[in-house]
């Protein structure tokens, strides 16, 4: 009996223990979203933390919500360690949400260099999203003030999670940023944002960048579009209708359905809301031969509901009309796919699908195929073929439309 009583102290002993090293949360200052630009001195990086500060009490919040602070540092953790001389609060990267990154920074070739802290950093965690911003990374976390949330760490989230309702951004934690550099084969595409508003505007609302899209109001943040990736460097940019197709050609993208509009066909002035089910993988065939282009084939399956027809033309009981609006929408995607397969073969030289996974298994070895040359010598040289196929159109609640002759009767 008393052998017992011994055992269980000291299990007690050795579980008290644990938290010799804990800290309280009033102690802690939780970092949000962190922010790294160019300094003016070489090998130095303007560091900067949002910190949530606000405490809620009875629903309404009680002073800041959060606060900004930039240092000038070599990296992200001796950024860190320097801002604790400011701040009383121990600073906490554990709740970190989102990493920032202004444009001239990732265009430099000296993103690589800075990143590294974060691969060994405990606290960092690799879900961290990356963001690229047109201006400044200490600029935009300045600008950047939801009107509608109240709680700043629930802002970057829900951001995050419209990447697979509208396909507008794409996921981009930290893990793939380094798990696609370092593979050395594809192209890492990484979320735009920008809080300045842009004057020039394109005529489709798809075919904006971070910046473009027109509304009235007092928050001027936006994120739409993509940041390429070769290589560690930024070296375009995509629009949010090409971002869109990426991800739809990319199955290691988890994307289910998503919403798009595209014109009317039997309208000149109208276009047609509808979401875009994909319950399928893509279908991709890689087929090499010595001395020969490879033919890459691929087929996208999905379902189309309608959602909106603007032009009240009726497609659910007309079937003439039905099948002119699947050729129409399958000759868009194809034509809009292939408009971005030729880009990423001529301009980028490699491409943002993830698709040298496919390749692999024609090699033996690593060595083998880093030989051949996924991004520089087999892509761009390839031979593809992309076919978006219906395989069903709903019509959502109603199958008919309105009829205006009996409304104006």
């Amino acid at each position: 009996m008393k052998r017992t009583k011994g055992l269980i102290i000291i299990l007690s002993l050795l579980i008290l223990g644990g938290c010799y090293d804990k800290t309280e949360l009033e102690q802690q200052a939780f970092v949000i979203a962190v922010g790294i630009d160019k300094a003016e001195d070489d090998g130095q990086y303007q560091i900067s933390f949002q910190i949530a500060q606000g405490q809620l009490r009875g629903g309404q919040a009680e002073g800041e919500l959060q606060k900004n602070i930039t240092i000038q540092a070599n990296d992200i953790i001796a950024a860190k360690s320097t801002a604790n001389t400011l701040i009383a609060r121990e600073i906490n990267l554990d709740q970190t949400k989102v990493l920032i990154v202004s444009e001239e920074l990732a265009r430099s070739g000296e993103l690589l260099n800075v990143l590294q802290a974060t691969t060994r950093a405990a606290a960092f965690r690799r879900g961290v999203q990356l963001i690229i911003t047109r201006e400044n990374a200490s600029e935009f976390l300045a600008n950047n003030d939801p009107p509608l949330e109240v709680k700043p760490h629930k802002y970057y989230q829900l951001m995050m999670q419209q990447s697979s309702s509208t396909g507008l951004i794409p996921d981009a934690d930290i893990h793939r940023f380094f798990q696609i550099t370092e593979g050395d084969a594809d192209l890492f595409l990484g979320i735009y944002a920008t809080a300045t508003r842009l004057q020039d505007k394109p005529a489709l609302e798809d075919e904006f960048y971070a910046g473009q899209v027109p509304q009235k109001g007092e928050q001027d943040t936006q994120f739409i579009g993509s940041a390429v990736f070769k290589e560690g460097v930024m070296i375009d940019t995509l629009t949010g209708e090409e971002t869109r197709l990426s991800m739809i050609l990319d199955n290691t993208q988890h994307i289910e359905d998503i919403l798009i509009n595209f014109p009317d066909p039997k309208s000149e002035v109208h276009r047609i809301s509808a979401r875009l089910i994909k319950e399928r993988t893509t279908n991709i065939s890689i087929k090499m031969k010595e001395d020969e282009p490879a033919q890459i084939d691929v087929v996208v399956p999905f379902h189309l509901e309608l959602l909106a027809v603007p032009s009240l033309i009726e497609y659910g009981t007309n079937q003439e009309n039905l099948k002119m609006l699947e050729r129409a929408v399958e000759e868009k995607f194809n034509q809009e796919a292939g408009k971005l397969i030729k880009k990423s073969q001529d301009v980028y030289g490699s491409e943002p699908f993830y698709w040298s996974l496919y390749v692999r298994r024609y090699f033996r070895t690593i060595q083998e195929y880093e030989q051949a040359d996924w991004n520089n010598r087999i892509y761009p040289n390839a031979n593809i073929d992309v076919k978006f196929d219906m395989e069903a159109i709903r019509f959502g609640k109603l199958i008919q439309n309105t009829d205006m002759r009996e409304v104006r009767d």
